[in-house]
This record gives C-alpha cells, sequence and structure tokens, in this order.
C-alpha cells in the first residue's frame, strides 16, 4: 500500500505560480511512475503531467506545456510540479498519482495506469 501525500495548494493571482509537492511512502518511489491529475468542478479528472520512475522522460498536457515543470527526487520520495504563468482555468483540485512503469509513452497520459492517488490540493487562481 502507497500513501500519497500532496502540498502546496493555494489562492494566488492569475499570471502568479505555485509549487506542487507529492511525498510518497510504503513502496519503492524510485521504481514507479508519478503523475499529475487535475478536476475542476463540474469536469472530469484530467492528465497534466507525469514523469517516468528514472526522471529521464516528461510528459505534459497541451493546456500546461511550457508553463509547468514535473520533476523528482528519488532521495526524498517526492515528485514536485512547478506552476507558473497560472491561468483561471488551472483551478481545480490537484492529484497526485503514482503507478507501475508504463509499456509505452502514451500510457503515461492515461488515468487507469495509475494504481494509486493522494487526497488533492486545491489551486484556485484568482482573475
Amino acid at each position: 500500500q502507497v500513501e500519497l501525500v500532496e502540498s502546496g495548494g493555494g489562492l494566488v493571482q492569475a499570471g502568479g505560480s505555485l509549487r506542487l509537492a507529492c511525498v510518497a511512502s510504503g513502496r519503492a518511489f524510485s521504481s514507479y511512475a508519478m503523475g499529475w491529475f487535475r478536476q475542476a468542478p463540474g469536469k472530469e479528472r484530467e492528465f497534466v503531467a507525469a514523469i517516468r520512475w528514472s526522471g529521464a522522460m516528461t510528459y505534459y498536457s497541451d493546456s500546461v506545456k511550457g508553463r509547468f515543470t514535473i520533476s523528482r527526487d528519488n532521495g526524498k520520495n517526492t515528485v514536485y510540479l512547478q506552476m507558473n504563468s497560472l491561468k483561471a482555468e488551472d483551478t481545480a483540485v490537484y492529484y497526485c498519482a503514482s503507478g507501475p512503469s508504463p509499456w509505452s509513452d502514451s500510457d503515461y497520459y492515461r488515468f487507469d495506469a495509475y494504481d494509486s492517488w493522494g487526497q488533492g490540493t486545491q489551486v484556485t487562481v484568482s482573475s
């Protein structure tokens, strides 16, 4: 059983920045892919970003590419999401996810490729 705990959410003005963190415990963090998803009110959960177990490859949705950066520190069992140039449409609950390393790049974008989820952290961007 793996536990994922997110932090770093909050209220920020449009154009501002936030850094989310997710600390994992309960299994070998460095062996697993990590991802961030988000869910806005009335909308389905959507992929934001993912990173391979090694950190060698990262994946982003088109809506955040160039503004968000995912990274991981395997020594601290932590994955980060640096969010810059935030927009009102980035407002959502952000969830950290962990899963076995997928077979193909396309799998990193899939909700069902991840088997463990955090409780989420609220990000609100005021315009």
